[in-house]
């Protein structure tokens, strides 16, 4: 490949410098470089269904992600630009009064994003436009089938990638190539919002400690056994919110899981962190095969869900004051602190569709606006799942709130902890006519 005299590279869910394949890409094929991330704060005010996309929990887990990055990249004689606005309108500005001739990123699952830089093609039909592979296990070369011949369920998807290698060498770019002569990227001040909860620290180096920190334990050998708790830190791997900002690689962490296997022990458990990150793998090539159909009402089904949208209801939900404890100390964690355990997840959106027959693209959206680990498949896909219009070949699950209790919080502390045990009334205030429901008070 020729070197471009000046190239961009646009940061997105990739915020690292170790294992970042595009950035490796890009350095390597340009004389000057600029770095930059386009922050479009309409994200902390509008969004799907009323419900701002960016919360204050996902908003300060970003900020730290990109002053980490900043500091990385200062390191290494780089410079972040960050870009404040639209993407098509501050990334064909950005093109435009630099002169780039060509313009590096990592490849993207989400339909919108994928939207984005094909209006950015249209704009700059002569520019260079490369997409790296860069948050996957896999290449889409490396699959073997075609996307449009991905399997339909996570079964057939990972018995057909399992036997494909997993064993990577991972890249440390000690430099970058130099930003143009006189560039100096004015300094963008990231402020945080205000929360008196923050579990995760975001950035690579967070991330890349707590990976060392989690593989020199002996978490991974029991990890099946201990992964469906609600409420404990080392319960679970903790990567996601790292792996869904792209502050450290998929492949960073199953190099790490493979040698803690040789070290240690290869069991069931460390087997089971391989196997929800071939999840995570599944629902990016569902994303990107499937496009705006990840946010259908009907998903990948011909029917549509028997749901509604009941906005008491999804109110009380939200805000952890419904008729079942589990859900309300699940989802008032979920408010304190941007996290919630995969087990709680379920919970609460099979109660979300099921128990109070809710539209589920405003869980969804919910959990977009909450969750620090929010990533767009990940999230979207596994409720589709749930709501029994995606991938799951049973078609829908519905979980016992009463036994799911019983097994993962036997003597009520998590509930406890939470404040989820409140004395609620029914669960609507009007009847189907409007008319006010009359409650028992005794």
């Amino acid at each position: 490949m020729q070197k471009y005299q000046l190239s961009l590279f646009i940061f997105q869910n990739d915020l690292r410098v170790k294992d970042n394949l595009a950035l490796q890409a890009a350095s390597d094929n340009s004389e000057k470089l600029i770095c930059c991330y386009c922050f479009d704060q309409s994200l902390t005010r509008y969004g799907r269904y009323g419900i701002a996309s960016l919360g204050k929990h996902r908003l300060n887990f970003l900020m730290d992600s990109l002053e980490s990055l900043r500091a990385e990249l200062e390191k290494r004689g780089q410079q972040l630009l960050i870009l404040r606005g639209s993407f098509e309108k501050e990334v064909t500005r950005a093109i435009s009064e630099l002169g780039a001739d060509a313009v590096f990123v990592s490849e993207q699952q989400g339909v919108y994003e994928r939207r984005h830089l094909d209006l950015v093609k249209k704009r700059f039909p002569f520019l260079s436009l490369f997409e790296t592979p860069n948050n996957t296990l896999f290449s889409e070369d490396e699959l073997p089938f075609l996307l449009t011949d991905l399997p339909t369920t996570f079964s057939q998807f990972r018995k057909q990638v399992e036997p494909l290698k997993d064993s990577y060498l991972l890249t440390d770019i000690k430099s970058l190539a130099p930003t143009p002569k006189n560039f100096k990227a004015a300094p963008a001040r990231l402020s945080k919002s205000s929360t008196t909860h923050q579990m995760y620290r975001g950035g690579e180096l967070a991330a890349l400690s707590h990976l060392k920190n989690y593989f020199s334990e002996d978490y991974a050998s029991d990890y099946k056994q201990t992964r469906n708790a609600l409420d404990d830190f080392q319960s679970s791997t903790k990567f996601s919110p790292w792996l869904a900002l792209g502050c450290m690689s998929a492949r960073q962490v199953m190099s790490a899981l493979r040698s803690y296997e040789q070290q240690h022990e290869a069991n069931e458990s460390t087997y089971w962190i391989s196997f929800e990150l071939l999840w995570r793998e599944f629902f990016f090539w569902y994303a990107k095969k499937h496009g705006a159909k990840l946010f259908a009402f009907k998903g990948l089904s011909t029917k549509s869900p028997k749901t509604s949208f009941y906005p008491e209801r999804f109110q009380k939900w939200c805000s952890g004051n419904t008729p079942f404890p589990i859900v309300n100390a699940c989802m008032k964690q979920l408010n304190a602190t941007g996290y919630m355990s995969n087990r709680g997840r379920q919970l609460v959106a099979s109660c979300f569709v099921h128990e109070l027959g809710l539209d589920w693209r405003y869980g969804a959206a919910y959990f977009e606006h909450q969750l620090i680990d929010y990533d767009v498949s990940s999230n979207w896909g596994n409720w589709q799942y749930l709501a029994g219009v995606g991938a799951d070949p049973r078609g829908h699950r519905r979980f016992n709130l009463e036994k799911q209790t019983a097994q993962y919080d036997p003597e009520g502390e998590f509930i406890k902890r939470w404040g989820g045990n409140i004395k609620t009334l029914p669960i609507d205030s009007v009847d189907a006519a409007d008319w006010p429901v009359k409650h028992d008070e005794n």
